[in-house]
């Protein structure tokens, strides 16, 4: 972890787990006594707490770090952002995509009913992989034997949600490096598909499934096509907590369902051509610097997140004053012990947090070849 960093990841990670832990607490009895009753209410409440986790997430990419989206989309289709439910297509080029998605939700009004497809291994995340079980997340072990019908189940569970929702789904099914871009140059190469040279292959059957047990309740495909601008740094997390500022360029072209077509084979094609076109637009990217031809909306930088987190500091300090004051933990060595121990416990939790976010610790998932029966 960056020493310069220290400083300020501390006391942020003591507000984010102390605050997340109370959300899961709250969370966990939502689970277990209201889902059993009314899913639809369970669901609404859900959906204001992880707003009040993930915004203090949020706040560090608005307000310390200062790192500015620029969103490129057509008029209509920013009117309809978080007013329906979307399945959401991403490419993968930085470390915090998922962040960058989290704003773009917020800004829409359903960031508390954004919902992702995970490897499983998230879930074992303190706070915020447990945030996303309760969350309704989809994880998959990477087998697709037992995957088809984990997300079978996962997408039809959607089907009476009360609220819009982004389902995200990461078609390269890992994050981008320059070594996997080789890696899917090779393969492309061997196997007869167009070369890329800004995406890597995506893994259609994850999306077949997902266009196939969606499009009855689903309108929309969000494609998104993240770019960052030369002039500006590749956003991380130790960027984000030493408060440096980056610049993101996100294009948004909406496609309708209906727009699809029908068999299997023709989904996954159409996901591949996607890809191409959206591999194109990335060369035009680095051309041009910009996303031309685009309208470039306002998206703003909304008070809530620097409220929510106001609001968190202001109980975290008082109820840790009154909990120091009620059980003397600092008047003896045993209790500065405690006190080191649980200050060191945060302090490496927030650097697996950081780890994850790390693209070159991500592993990429097998691509399979496109001779098989089923979709690649």
């Amino acid at each position: 972890m960056a020493i310069a960093a220290a400083a300020v990841i501390v006391p942020l990670g003591i507000l984010f787990f102390i605050s997340g832990l109370v959300v899961n607490l709250i969370q966990a009895v939502c689970f277990i006594l209201i889902w059993p009753v009314s899913k639809s209410t369970y669901r609404r409440i859900n959906r204001m707490l992880v707003e009040l986790l993930w915004l203090e997430l949020i706040w560090i990419f608005d307000w310390w770090a200062g790192v500015k989206i620029q969103l490129f989309t057509d008029s209509e289709t920013f009117k309809l952002m978080g007013k329906e439910h979307a399945l959401v297509m991403c490419n993968h080029r930085s470390d915090l995509d998922w962040l960058v998605g989290w704003v773009l939700a917020q800004r829409s009004g359903c960031l508390g009913s954004a919902i992702a497809v995970m490897k499983k291994s998230s879930k074992l995340l303190p706070v915020i992989g447990w945030s996303m079980w309760f969350s309704e997340y989809i994880f998959l072990e990477r087998s697709w034997a037992k995957d088809e019908s984990i997300l079978k189940s996962g997408l039809q569970r959607l089907k009476d949600f009360p609220q819009p929702f982004w389902l995200a789904l990461l078609v390269e099914g890992t994050r981008f490096t320059q070594a996997k871009l080789l890696a899917a140059q090779e393969y492309a190469a061997s196997t007869g598909l167009p070369v890329p040279r800004n995406v890597l292959i995506p893994r259609t059957k994850g999306f077949v499934s997902a266009v196939s047990n969606m499009r009855s309740f689903v309108p929309a495909i969000y494609d998104i096509t993240v770019a960052i601008p030369k002039t500006s740094s590749q956003p991380t997390m130790i960027r984000l907590f030493k408060g440096q500022p980056s610049v993101v360029h996100v294009h948004l072209k909406r496609r309708s369902m209906n727009e699809l077509p029908e068999t299997d084979e023709a989904i996954a094609q159409w996901c591949r051509d996607v890809f191409v076109a959206k591999d194109a637009l990335l060369d035009k990217h680095v051309a041009e610097d910009t996303f031309s031809g685009q309208e470039l909306q306002n998206i703003g930088r909304p008070l809530k997140p620097l409220l929510v987190v106001t609001f968190w500091a202001c109980m975290v300090v008082f109820g840790a004053l009154k909990f120091l004051q009620w059980s003397s933990l600092l008047s003896s060595w045993k209790g500065i012990a405690v006190s080191a121990f649980c200050l060191a416990l945060i302090t490496v939790l927030m650097q697996i947090l950081i780890l994850f976010s790390q693209s070159e610790r991500s592993t990429p998932a097998k691509v399979a070849p496109r001779n098989s029966s089923r979709s690649s």
